[in-house]
């Protein structure tokens, strides 16, 4: 009798030890998903409810119920994917107070946890996820290159923003890492969408890397006047050289009567 409550017992304790390193691995392995996942791609599904729960209260009014787009009003999400998700949340481009106008850059409306859930949400709607960039695999001078290439003509070569026909290219001066992978992937509003053929992997490290560096210049020897871009400041230094012409002009003249 005894031995069989011995046996009993070793086998009860040895399935609890079992299962208490199988929810170990368990919970490991989710650690190592959370800690591996990026802002805004964890899906778990109550993430994804109740991120559905805050798009019926902020969203719906102008993409509709289903997430499927009012015609004239808002476009449909399926297929949007989390990365433009993410992209206009986290700039605070969306949600806009009048649909006609152009998604500028601004405060969030939401905070981060909420902007999570969102993504989430609107990811599971299928479509790219968050592209992955890291500027320290970049390398500056091929970055400045093709940031020159394929940006510069609508942010200026220093990335202050410029205008464009119907819209105007905004400053990146704000603008993190991923922000920039996001934005030269989605393509949102009249700017272009670039894939991988185009922009590769380690060129988009490359231009992220670039954009770090406009946002904090080197100016040793030299006036950066703002880094408001060369455009505007060769119209500046050119109006103080006028204005110097002028000045020494009227101190070397003579006057008549």
């Amino acid at each position: 009798m005894r031995r069989t409550v011995r046996r009993l017992l070793t086998a009860t304790l040895a399935a609890g030890l079992g299962g208490a390193a199988l929810m170990t691995l368990a919970n490991a392995s989710a650690g190592v998903q959370r800690l591996s996942a990026g802002p805004g791609q964890l899906s778990s599904p109550q993430l994804i409810a109740e991120g559905r729960q805050l798009y019926q209260e902020g969203c719906a009014s102008c993409h509709g119920l289903d997430a499927g787009g009012i015609p004239g009003k808002a476009p449909d999400l399926h297929r949007a994917g989390a990365g433009a998700a993410d992209f206009y949340l986290s700039t605070g481009r969306m949600p806009l107070d009048n649909p006609g106008d152009q998604p500028v850059r601004t405060k969030p409306r939401y905070s981060g946890q909420r902007i999570d859930a969102l993504v989430a949400y609107i990811g599971s709607l299928g479509g790219p996820p968050i592209p992955k960039v890291d500027p320290s695999l970049g390398n500056l001078s091929q970055g400045m290159q093709a940031f020159t290439d394929h940006c510069a003509g609508c942010h200026q070569v220093a990335a202050r923003g410029g205008i464009v026909t119907g819209a105007f290219a905004p400053s990146l001066v704000d603008a993190t890492p991923t922000q920039v992978a996001e934005a030269v992937r989605v393509g949102p509003y009249v700017m272009p969408k670039f894939n991988r053929r185009l922009i590769d992997d380690r060129t988009l490290n490359s231009i992220a890397r670039y954009v770090q560096l406009t946002q904090n210049p080197v100016d040793e020897g030299g006036w950066g006047i703002g880094h408001i871009g060369p455009v505007p400041e060769g119209m500046v230094a050119w109006l103080m050289g006028l204005a110097a012409v002028l000045l020494v002009a009227r101190l070397i003249g003579e006057r008549t009567e």
